[in-house]
């Protein structure tokens, strides 16, 4: 029976994370052609989406490559990108944290902000659910984002410059992030951190290397965390 509703939550998490597929798809494809025209070969391109598997990352680190930046600045905008992975984590830790280490590690190498986002969401709507459920929804969600971000970045990369700039493949982007930070925004704390952060990237984005995201990311953090110690001392008192 624990398996039978196991499999029933997988098989949700798989429904609720095929729309992520209108966002993979032209991601992928657009990483595969941009790394490509920028000098990585077939392998390496595939190679850094299976290794990185984060987009945002991934097209911070290969600009910053572009223009010869020092590779400790390559890394640190990297990881810097990468950082809200560390609150991800944290997030979900009270629900996935009791699974099996070779889960706990697949886990950790799946998450990307689409299945954090749908399973969080998941999460709070059917708190019921037991850990082999939540795991297994969380590996449904996963199996329509993380493979097809391999298979994309692999036709990009072959097709390469044969995809015509009109095509506007990058439009997916913003929308896609739009899309998933939207509904998430339930809090005063979470607005305060997406403003934050907004304005500092918008202001210091005259900086070299993209030093400006860096800023605005940790100072969207620490607002957003300020924010959440002064909202609930408020509620107490």
């Amino acid at each position: 029976m624990a398996g039978a509703s196991a499999m029933s939550s997988y098989r949700r998490g798989l429904r609720d994370g095929l729309p992520f597929l209108l966002m993979v798809f032209p991601f992928g494809m657009l990483w595969g052609v941009v790394a490509t025209e920028a000098g990585l070969t077939l392998t390496e391109t595939v190679s850094f989406s299976v290794v990185v598997i984060a987009g945002a990352a991934q097209f911070t680190a290969l600009q910053l490559m572009s223009e010869n930046a020092p590779t400790a600045v390559v890394l640190a905008s990297a990881l810097a990108v990468n950082l809200r992975m560390a609150m991800y984590s944290a997030s979900l830790t009270p629900h996935l944290g009791p699974a099996r280490l070779w889960q706990r590690m697949l886990i950790s190498y799946f998450l990307v902000d689409q299945t954090y986002a749908g399973t969080i969401l998941e999460f709070e709507k059917r708190p019921h659910l037991t850990l082999a459920e939540k795991t297994a929804y969380f590996f449904g969600l996963a199996t329509p984002v993380c493979p097809p971000w391999y298979l994309t970045t692999l036709l990009g990369a072959w097709l390469g410059a044969a995809i015509p700039t009109e095509l506007g493949l990058d439009f997916a982007v913003p929308i896609a992030f739009l899309a998933m930070i939207a509904p998430m925004l339930r809090t005063p704390a979470h607005k305060v951190a997406a403003v934050t952060a907004t304005v500092l990237a918008l202001g210091f984005a005259w900086l070299p290397y993209n030093f400006g995201l860096i800023f605005g990311g940790v100072g969207g953090m620490m607002a957003g965390a300020r924010a959440e110690l002064y909202f609930e001392a408020k509620r107490a008192r």
